[in-house]
């Protein structure tokens, strides 16, 4: 994929940000904000509705100004030189507007048009991202007639007809079926590839597992940043996965087990963090025997990206 020159092609960090901070009235949605996205990565910014994610990367995009600090995108500043980074970066945002209208083919040229694409080179373009997305048999099809997921890989492919050199995704996948998902995310990493920064926000805990580098977020504050493997490591507690009928008993007596830091709820599950996992495993054997609980499962399970993000954000 073709890449556009800029002067800063050297430096390891193609996004960059210093305290950056965006307030609307009272209301502090990005709070100090300092992390660096590395060239040719996937970089989660993870976290629930309302932590600050969409706010974060319309900054970056140069959509939004911030109220204080400082970022850079591909070594640009997102103030001063905010034209330059637009021409260089491809923007989904959560609700990303396709024209129902129009088929497949003409939305793609439809946005040739407002990238200024050449004429002479966007036949081709098209006709590549067809086939990357796995569109070209519907590229005849009005966009309001395709599936959800559909929908998302031609907004994908919207996105990259000017070729930008980062993708900046709000969300992307949102109500859409596993099947989709997983099929996008093949898509981002046939673009990781090809050398495009991939930067997504995602409420998923299993998509923060295939990213690259993880930030979590929470109230517009960034709580950690690193790989998905160091961040699990450096949980510190083991986990315990408990499941037993009846379910409400289980719960209560798991919950008040010496040993037993914290209880979440995972469908009929529960994740269980201890500091000693032999010595907790033993005492709830214990406690739910007396208690008259049929203990179904009962075992030590490497920590997910879910349980690292509850113990950040529910600790006392």
């Amino acid at each position: 994929m073709r890449r556009l020159p800029q002067g800063n092609r050297g430096l390891d960090s193609v996004i960059q940000t210093t305290n950056l901070s965006k307030r609307f009235a009272s209301l502090v949605a990005v709070d100090r904000l300092n992390l660096t996205v590395r060239r040719g990565e996937i970089f989660g910014l993870v976290g629930p509705d309302g932590a600050g994610k969409t706010t974060t990367i319309r900054m970056l995009c140069g959509i939004l100004a911030p109220s204080e600090g400082q970022a850079s995108v591909a070594g640009y500043d997102v103030i001063s030189q905010s034209e330059q980074i637009k021409a260089r970066i491809g923007y989904m945002s959560q609700r990303f507007n396709l024209y129902g209208d129009l088929s497949v083919k003409e939305n793609l040229s439809f946005f040739a048009d407002i990238y200024q694409v050449p004429r002479q080179v966007r036949e081709k373009r098209a006709v590549e991202l067809l086939a990357f997305s796995r569109l070209t048999g519907y590229q005849h099809r009005r966009a309001e007639y395709l599936s959800g997921g559909m929908k998302q890989k031609l907004a994908l492919a919207c996105t990259l007809i000017h070729e930008p050199e980062i993708l900046f995704l709000d969300e992307p996948t949102t109500g859409v079926d596993p099947l989709s998902r997983r099929e996008f995310w093949r898509i981002l990493y046939d673009l990781l590839r090809r050398g495009v920064t991939i930067f997504v926000s995602t409420p998923y805990m299993d998509e923060a597992e295939r990213c690259s580098t993880v930030g979590f977020m929470t109230h517009g504050q960034l709580l950690v940043c690193s790989t998905p493997d160091k961040l699990k490591a450096h949980l510190g507690k083991a986990i315990l996965e408990l499941k037993g009928r009846p379910r409400e008993i289980t719960q209560q007596v798991a919950r008040q087990t010496p040993g037993v830091e914290d209880a979440q709820v995972f469908g009929d599950l529960l994740h269980l963090v201890v500091s000693d996992a032999a010595s907790a495993r033993s005492r709830l054997e214990l406690s739910l025997r007396a208690a008259g609980v049929e203990v179904v499962t009962l075992r030590q399970i490497p920590p997910s990206m879910e349980d690292v993000f509850m113990n950040l954000t529910v600790r006392p």
